[in-house]
């Protein structure tokens, strides 16, 4: 896929979108934006994008777009509504959204183009907002083996860790996997900090000796400063992991399979957004242990 010949379209401007638009507007492709929200995409229109006021005008241009949205439900609107992209999108395009979304939805997305010649992968993305800057993402892919391997150089410009992992609706389950261990790591992680404080501990030093063993982790080594540092703001928001992890809970009920560290990180979580930190960073879930020290 050389940049000279392929017309790039991204849709969804946010936190990690606006980094991953970029890194191929590096690369020498033509790109093309759509956000809801203009103002947000200002800085890669400055850099040479072109704008889009609908994701059928985006889909009429480009010849592979990209989606990072927020919901299954603005994937399914952006998609399949009456401005979406399968309608609108050439023959022979090819749809890739890595946005966190159902893998039902995905499997139907696939199909719906199929009907009309275009490859829709789903390929949702871990690593968060550092992931994103770097360019360092894992990326999960589902969809047909063809479909990828005519993206994958794209992909390549986003991440390091690019693996097909099956049919429609693959990527979303990893996703979901994913999801799963995080979330119980984030709450080992902030009760490790908490207790290290309780004890008299400098956590920092503490963080020094276990990030490196058995212990480890990315939210140990990447969430655990800010925690210290009282930085909250979103790397991934806990509007949207609250959203991710009820979507694997629905999931794990379709399979009647129990998972009681996803169902107590969601309730935490949903505590925290209760008291008005929805749109702050996971890392959040420290203040939960704050609040009570007060």
């Amino acid at each position: 896929m050389e940049a000279t010949k392929k017309v790039v379209g991204f849709a969804g401007i946010g936190v990690m979108g606006k980094s991953m638009a970029g890194h191929i507007l590096d690369q020498g492709y033509e790109v093309h934006v759509y956000n809801r929200t203009p103002s947000k995409a200002q800085e890669l229109i400055d850099r040479g994008a072109i704008w889009h006021e609908s994701p059928s005008s985006l889909a009429q241009a480009c010849d592979v777009i990209i989606t990072m949205l927020g919901y299954p439900q603005d994937v399914e609107q952006v998609y399949t509504g009456e401005e979406g992209l399968i309608p609108f999108a050439k023959s022979g395009a090819y749809l890739i959204d890595m946005t966190t979304s159902s893998p039902l939805l995905a499997k139907r997305l696939a199909d719906l183009g199929k009907e009309k010649g275009i490859g829709v992968l789903d390929a949702p993305v871990s690593g968060g907002d550092v992931g994103a800057k770097n360019a360092k993402l894992s990326i999960m892919v589902g969809g047909e083996e063809a479909d990828y391997e005519a993206v994958l150089p794209l992909l390549q410009i986003m991440g390091s860790n690019i693996v097909y992992q099956g049919t429609a609706g693959a990527g979303q389950n990893t996703k979901m996997c994913n999801q799963i261990a995080i979330a119980s790591n984030m709450m080992g992680v902030t009760e490790a900090i908490v207790y290290a404080e309780q004890a008299g501990l400098d956590p920092r030093k503490v963080l020094k000796s276990i990030e490196t063993g058995a212990a480890g982790s990315f939210s140990l080594s990447n969430l655990v400063p800010r925690m210290l540092d009282g930085d909250f703001e979103p790397g991934f928001y806990i509007k949207h992991f609250i959203k991710d992890m009820g979507i694997a809970l629905e999931s794990a009920n379709e399979m009647k399979l129990q998972l009681p560290g996803l169902q107590l990180a969601e309730s935490l979580y949903r505590k925290l957004a209760d008291a008005g930190y929805e749109d702050k960073g996971t890392q959040a879930l420290y203040k939960l242990w704050a609040e009570q020290e007060k």
